[in-house]
């Protein structure tokens, strides 16, 4: 596989990116991003080392830049972390504050991911363990740290990727076609924040458009001393890269206390609603006793409604809408799972806004915090995928077979956990667990308008009551609970795959209907590709045989089927990812492979459909 750098490569290779403040939701002042150069140890025995410095003891170790996994280019490592290997990470820090005191202060440490299984020491002592490769996770270091101004941390990281149950997205230890390079280890961002000891834990922010309110629900330590906080709510705008500050907290809208614990509704007069092409958000600032946090939230309603002829349809704050979208797979030649800078991923973002698409679908992975604040602010919908496991897939019946049976029109149960992958109880309850902790770390960004549990029987179980669970969970929001076949007839969404065959669309729909995945044409371009191999649903040769062939597919398969009750599409997919070429860019980013003016004709052609 050839190793391709991306324009922020040389960046990131320097220590110059993700350095931004990691979580936009929720911001503070007093903090310090740990990015950086690690030393490393890999070894196969599971006992703490002893001495990062004896080579003769641990032939595999040497510094690493993290947030990059020890796979990819940036790490500097370029090793893939075994099943039955350790990883072990080090690093001391001096902290900026001249004490940490036990009695008024908290000193945390967030993980924005850690793949996939690991446990934490700090100056000697066991601090936390986490297991789930995808979300993030706190520490309370306070009694660790607060004798010494010097903070050692040891994190121990193992990975079974998809040799186990656990979720894996689209990872394979043996990569190839659809499935991409295993990565391992710390991912996102590692970060210390300081804190009164009655600090502001969790926020949830719950718009009602219609009924002009916000729910706001704040979870706090410390209430006794400090009952109540003071919230103030600010007038709509468009936020830049940094966020909220106290540069856009100008209009004050509201103000008033809030009781810790419990659920406040707060009136919003005269909403100003978000959509993709005015994203406005209101900032809000909370006091909470010494603590003070900045956040934001936006007035945003979606759900399904009929259209005159009654036909099912998405609806954005009342109006119908059509949802343009492209399959994001979140990953980058030089940084696997992560993103060389926050700039790369402003980019994606405004790389499909200018190609008229208005959402994306983020598929097999959840990403860091960052890039659901660039979706918000910018105007992007997303789809938001549960991040598949389970054993070893059954590809002669989840991909082939469940084709042909889409086809036909054949229905299938999803009782069947070893067709399907789910044999292990274990697995499955850390599903729902996982399913659990994702909505709520996402819960209020408000560009994530549908969660998608399952994906083309990639570890389906229980897909109704699965559902169902999301739905008591976030009510707010839409649900697509089987994309692409395997359908139970819940949720809200009859999802549909299209790459073979002809567009298998049902009779009859009580559901709004949408084309999830379609087209997948692969264009390679050799000086652009990390892979020889080809790898795509139809392979063209040149630019213009790619946009035709593209042009072709929406005119006669996707337009046809909107009369008929296709209320959105995702294309496959935004990029190329190593062997599958099927990017609408390649896979360093550096060329948009069809004619750019002709996709946003189309994608403004379809969007017009739906104009009041």
């Amino acid at each position: 596989m050839n190793i391709l750098t991306t324009r922020w490569s040389a960046q990131a290779a320097s220590g110059e990116t993700l350095q931004e403040y990691p979580r936009p939701m929720m911001v503070r002042n007093e903090w310090v991003c740990l990015n950086g150069i690690w030393d490393y140890i890999i070894t196969d025995k599971r006992i703490t080392p002893a001495n990062f410095e004896d080579p003769d003891s641990f032939p595999f170790q040497g510094q690493i830049r993290v947030p990059f996994s020890p796979e990819a280019p940036l790490s500097g490592v370029m090793r893939q972390l075994q099943p039955e290997e350790t990883m072990w990470y080090s690093l001391t820090v001096l902290l900026p504050w001249d004490t940490v005191n036990e009695t008024t202060d908290r000193l945390l440490l967030h993980f924005g991911a850690v793949d996939q299984i690991c446990t934490v020491y700090v100056n000697g002592h066991h601090a936390g363990y986490h297991k789930g490769g995808y979300l993030p996770f706190t520490l309370d270091i306070t009694r660790f740290a607060a004798s010494s101004p010097k903070l050692h941390l040891l994190v121990a990281v193992r990975d079974f990727s998809d040799t186990s149950y656990h979720s894996r997205g689209k990872q394979k230890l043996i990569p190839g076609g659809m499935f991409y390079t295993a990565q391992s280890g710390i991912w996102q961002t590692v970060w210390l924040e300081k804190v009164p000891s009655g600090h502001i834990k969790a926020l949830k922010l719950t718009p009602d458009l219609g009924q002009q309110s916000l729910s706001l629900k704040i979870q706090t330590t410390g209430s006794d001393c400090n009952p109540s906080a003071l919230c103030q709510i600010y007038a709509p705008c468009l936020l830049s890269e940094q966020g909220v500050t106290e540069k856009v907290c100008q209009q004050l809208l509201w103000e008033g206390t809030i009781t810790p614990g419990k659920t406040a509704c707060i009136p919003v007069k005269d909403p100003v609603p978000w959509n993709p092409d005015s994203p406005l958000l209101y900032p809000v600032k909370i006091c909470y006793g010494q603590d003070q946090v900045f956040t934001y939230f936006a007035m945003r309603k979606l759900d399904v409604q009929p259209d005159k002829k009654g036909i099912p349809r998405f609806f954005l704050n009342d109006h119908p809408v059509f949802q343009t979208g492209v399959l994001d797979q979140g990953y980058w030649p030089d940084g696997l799972y992560t993103a060389p800078s926050d700039q790369a991923l402003i980019y994606d973002i405004q790389a499909m806004k200018d190609l008229g698409f208005n959402m994306l679908r983020k598929h097999g992975k959840i990403e860091a915090d960052r890039w659901y604040f660039h979706c918000d602010r910018m105007g992007m919908l997303v789809w938001q995928d549960m991040v598949n496991g389970g054993t070893t897939y059954q590809s002669w019946f989840v991909t082939y077979l469940a084709t042909l049976m889409n086809y036909l029109r054949i229905p299938v149960k999803d009782h069947c956990h070893l067709l399907l992958s789910r044999r292990s109880y274990e697995g499955r309850q850390e599903f729902i667990q996982e399913t659990r902790q994702t909505i709520k770390a996402l819960y209020n960004h408000p560009s994530i308008i549908c969660w998608v549990p399952f994906n083309e029987g990639w570890g389906q179980f229980s897909t109704k009551k699965v559902s169902e669970m999301i739905q008591k969970l976030d009510s707010s929001r839409l649900v697509d609970p089987a994309s692409g076949w395997f359908d139970q007839n819940c949720g809200d969404i009859k999802s549909i795959h299209y790459y073979f065959f002809s567009l298998p669309l049902p009779r009859k729909e009580r559901r709004v209907m949408a084309l999830s995945e379609f087209g997948g044409y692969s264009y390679r371009i050799p000086e652009h590709s990390s892979c020889s191999k080809t790898y795509g649903y139809k392979k063209f040769s040149s630019r213009d045989a790619l946009t035709k062939g593209i042009k072709g597919l929406f005119l006669n398969t996707l337009f046809p089927a909107v009369p008929k009750g296709i209320s959105a599409s995702v294309y496959t997919q935004l990029s190329d990812v190593e062997e599958e070429v099927n990017g609408i860019l390649t896979y360093n980013r550096e060329v948009v492979k069809p004619v750019p003016h002709l996709i946003k004709n189309l994608n403004h052609r379809l969007k017009n459909q739906f104009q009041d």
